[in-house]
């Protein structure tokens, strides 16, 4: 019994100081994970919008959005992040629209944990240059097996049709929401 007692007593002071440890290190990296986290999106900012100077944020609470602006301060249309479910888990990803809201400018994938090789070629400039330029009205439509025939389609990748699906799907989900914000309606 004193040896249980005993195992007891060294396993509960080692959780303790390892705990203890952990969320100290925890509190003194969470400032720098946040100082990053903007770092890169604010990057990704002026990739999706290539002829910004600057950026706002907009005080919409289901999604960041940011409007861009060009060296004369006239405005550009937005940045956007959002993110939805894909395959494996969640996508975010950032794009750029223009300010009319239907004319997509580019897109960049922020996180993603889709399957290598597969969902994961949704990061590669192969598929998201095929979201530049793309008509957000009607909604994008992803379409398998063949080549798009209108200019609001984007071929899904092969053997990834979940994840290019869901690329489009948060797209469509921010442009209507944005449209809500902004009081226009479809």
């Amino acid at each position: 019994m004193k040896k249980i007692l005993q195992i007891i007593l060294v396993l509960t002071f080692t959780a303790s100081i390892s705990g203890f440890v952990l969320s100290s290190v925890n509190n003194w990296a969470k400032p720098f994970i946040e100082e990053n986290r903007i770092k890169a999106i604010s990057q990704a900012i002026f990739q999706v919008q290539s002829e910004g100077m600057r950026y706002e944020k907009l005080n919409l609470e289901e999604m960041d959005v940011f409007e861009v602006f060009d060296e004369n301060d006239n405005s550009l249309g937005y940045a956007v992040v959002h993110q939805g479910n894909g395959f494996q888990g969640i996508i975010k990803l950032i794009f750029g629209i223009n300010k009319e809201l239907n004319r997509i400018k580019a897109i960049e994938v922020l996180e993603q944990v889709e399957t290598p090789g597969l969902g994961s070629l949704i990061t590669e400039d192969n598929f998201k240059n095929r979201f530049k330029n793309l008509n957000a009205q009607p909604l994008i439509k992803v379409v398998k097996d063949r080549k798009p025939s209108h200019n609001n389609e984007v071929q899904a990748i092969t053997g990834a049709t979940i994840s290019s699906k869901a690329v489009a799907r948060i797209v469509n989900e921010a442009v209507e929401k944005l449209k809500k914000f902004n009081g226009i309606e479809k």
